[in-house]
């Protein structure tokens, strides 16, 4: 399938069925294809946890998250 830039941004629910269902996507700019959105596919995702949501996991200070919070909303005296 072929779309233009216009098509995508009017018609994205489409398009996106489209590649779900296994349809390749090229998208079009000026009449030159620059995008092309192909299926995702099967791959799930075994190991649930995220790098990005254990990056604070050693920190300390955030043991207690609802004083950690209170404390930067404390007003600062200089």
């Amino acid at each position: 399938m072929q779309a233009t830039s216009k098509d995508l941004r009017f018609h994205t629910k489409e398009i996106l069925e489209a590649a779900m269902n296994g349809e390749e996507v090229v998208i079009t700019y000026h009449g030159k294809p620059c995008a092309k959105i192909v299926p995702f596919g099967n791959s799930k995702v075994t190991d649930k946890t995220n790098a990005f949501c254990g990056m604070w996991k050693d920190r300390n200070d955030m043991d207690d998250v609802e004083d950690y919070v209170r404390n930067l909303r404390k007003r600062r005296v200089l």
